[in-house]
């Protein structure tokens, strides 16, 4: 039996910042784009990898959530508590320029880290933390 990985979600609050970040400056494909019940959904990926999505979601996707609880995931969005994403990279060091020249949020430069890759990290518009991994043998 073969398991793999279909698609991961991560919490946006605007999508059109979202897309202009995942799809304008990290370069990746807009793969579907659906509205629903006044929320929105928005699925992109690497053209390296057709069979692995990451779903830009609403932060509480239930249209019968209470205003206290979305008002609530709207702030642990804002501080970056809600989830995170590790991509890979063959240049760690020029994928943090390009990142970094588009306007990005710098959270970590650069650095070699005990655990064998080469790594930097960014917050994407929305506050979520993104890693940038690149193996150290490469």
């Amino acid at each position: 039996m073969d398991i793999e990985l279909s698609q991961c979600f991560i919490a946006v609050d605007d999508h059109d910042r979202a897309l202009a970040f995942y799809r304008d400056v990290l370069g990746l494909e807009v793969r579907n784009d659906v509205g629903f019940e006044g929320m929105r959904w928005v699925t992109v990926g690497a053209p390296s990898q057709p069979d692995v999505n990451l779903v830009l979601e609403p932060p509480l996707a239930d249209p019968n959530a209470s205003p206290a609880d979305k008002q609530a995931m709207a702030e642990l969005l804002a501080k970056g508590l809600l989830r995170g994403v590790i991509f890979s990279t063959d240049d760690c060091d020029a994928t943090f320029e390009r990142i970094r020249a588009a306007g990005g949020d710098v959270l970590q430069e650069p650095i070699d880290q005990p655990y064998g890759v080469r790594d930097c990290a960014f917050r994407d518009p929305s506050g979520n933390m993104l890693r940038f991994n690149q193996p150290r043998n490469q």
